[in-house]
């Protein structure tokens, strides 16, 4: 097995090639940050929305938790595109390069989230508008799958090997910010409008300010390079084919036939990581509304305040997956997300809001240990010229299974059970098939990124080869 990292800059491979100057990394975060920012805005706005007002807005012949739980079914219909995103995007994110793709990903979320908020009810025109609410819910979900593996490659292969966990964590923090973006505005609507005020027209308003942030976000987004891994790789296979070398296969095909076990890995990864965070996120407003009987804005506060949290602490977790490694770091967050969420729910059952707070508060920091290194620990995972491809499989296939799912069925165990128990085992479930997981994984935070898979001096089978600067490294099957 690979040793953990150090921290030391010499135990780290010397083919590893530079990264770019401080100024111009820290610009490359920025973009990565903005964009999913952006369109983590966009996808946790549409969730809060589901559970306070989409019930009663498309679908209002039904038994008030029944509406409920249709409106997370077209939640969950989003994460049913994520796949069909991954393959599209990575497969061409690996063939054209990730910027590119980028750009159309983040202009494909925003614009549907925006015309979200000029979507007739049910009121108006029927049952067409759940048909054209389901609709532009996939157009998002599509985007999102092609989103993520984008933006955290393009900090991972930029950025310098002995701190890639620190630096490609702030992509990461995009879902926190676009938490905390999408529920700060919500929580302020509902503050100052009155309930048939934000019934009738307010809940419009921030799914319409999507489209100024997505200007932002393009502005920024369009001012960074190409990924210099990418790109070295791309000369690479030139190169090869003006040789007259066999042509390439496929990413998609390659990552089956080469990386299957890694993708696996991932998905397995991120089946705790996944559903903690709806049930914290998501869930929780219906259990604060439907079971304890408390207001919209004590649930909505309670998320704002730890998303606030969270956002902080996952560039510190990154920064600790550097010394310890992937491994420890992730393992640790499942096992303590498995032992908070009966105290969890406790805490949420006092009706106290600084305890309900510090519940959710706690909860999502010690997600943040499972979240803050998965952007290096998945690119680290697979070859350059598939790495698009493999991350977001491995990340969005699983999403269909575990966050797509993860309220609807909080909801039906609430209701079947009249409590939360069963809710907490659901959640134990996930996280011993996370640790079970990590259990079959090499540890990664010390591979070339350049030289994973034959992309560089490696074995061609996914694992670098030892660096013949400490020569520490040992080979791991993949």
């Amino acid at each position: 097995m690979v040793a953990p990292s150090s921290g030391s800059a010499g135990s780290f491979p010397a083919a590893a090639s530079p990264g770019p100057s401080p100024r111009a990394l820290r610009r490359i975060v920025a973009a990565s940050l903005v964009g999913t920012t952006i369109e983590w805005y966009d996808f946790f706005l549409y969730g809060s929305a589901a559970a306070l007002v989409f019930d009663e807005l498309f679908f209002p012949d039904s038994d008030p938790l029944v509406g409920t739980l249709l409106a997370f079914l077209t939640y969950a219909v989003g994460f049913a595109a994520r796949p069909v995103g991954a393959l599209v995007f990575g497969h061409y994110g690996d063939r054209l390069g990730r910027k590119k793709l980028l750009v159309v990903s983040l202009l494909l979320m925003g614009g549907a989230t925006f015309a979200i908020g000029l979507l007739p009810t049910h009121a108006t025109v029927g049952s067409l508008a759940p048909v054209l609410l389901t609709a532009l819910r996939l157009v998002q979900g599509f985007a999102l799958g092609g989103e993520w593996g984008g933006a955290v490659l393009l900090v991972s292969e930029h950025g310098e090997a002995r701190r890639r966990g620190f630096w490609a964590s702030w992509p990461q923090t995009g879902a926190p910010a676009g938490q905390l973006l999408a529920t700060g505005v919500l929580a302020l609507l509902t503050a100052l409008l009155s309930e048939s005020a934000f019934t009738g027209w307010g809940w419009r308003v921030p799914f319409l300010l999507s489209g100024v942030l997505v200007l932002v976000g393009l502005w920024v987004r369009l001012a960074v390079d190409e990924s210099p891994v990418f790109r070295q790789a791309r000369e690479r296979a030139a190169a090869r084919a003006a040789a007259g070398a066999p042509v390439e296969e496929p990413p998609l095909r390659a990552v089956l036939r080469r990386h299957w076990r890694d993708v696996l890995v991932a998905m397995g990864a991120r089946m705790a990581e996944n559903i903690s965070f709806y049930v914290l996120t998501a869930f929780i407003l219906v259990y604060v509304t439907a079971h304890l009987d408390l207001s919209q804005q004590t649930g909505l506060n309670a998320v704002l305040l730890a998303s606030a949290v969270h956002f902080c602490v996952i560039p510190l977790w990154g920064a600790l997956s550097d010394r310890l490694g992937r491994r420890p770091v992730y393992c640790a967050g499942a096992v303590g997300v498995a032992l908070w969420i009966f105290p969890f729910f406790a805490l949420l059952d006092t009706r106290s809001f600084p305890l309900m707070a510090l519940a959710v508060t706690v909860g999502l920091v010690l997600h943040g240990a499972m979240y803050a290194p998965q952007a290096a620990f998945f690119s680290e995972l697979f070859a350059t010229r598939m790495r698009y491809s493999g991350a977001s499989i491995g990340a969005q296939f699983s999403s269909v299974a575990a966050g797509a799912p993860a309220p609807m069925i909080a909801t039906a165990l609430l209701a079947e059970f009249d409590g939360p128990v069963m809710v907490a085992v659901y959640v134990i479930v996930a996280a011993l098939l996370t640790v079970v997981a990590l259990a079959c994984a090499a540890e990664t935070s010390r591979r070339d990124l350049a030289a994973v898979g034959g992309d560089g001096p490696g074995d061609g089978n996914g694992v670098p080869a030892p660096s013949p600067a400490d020569g520490s490294r040992e080979p791991v099957e993949p």
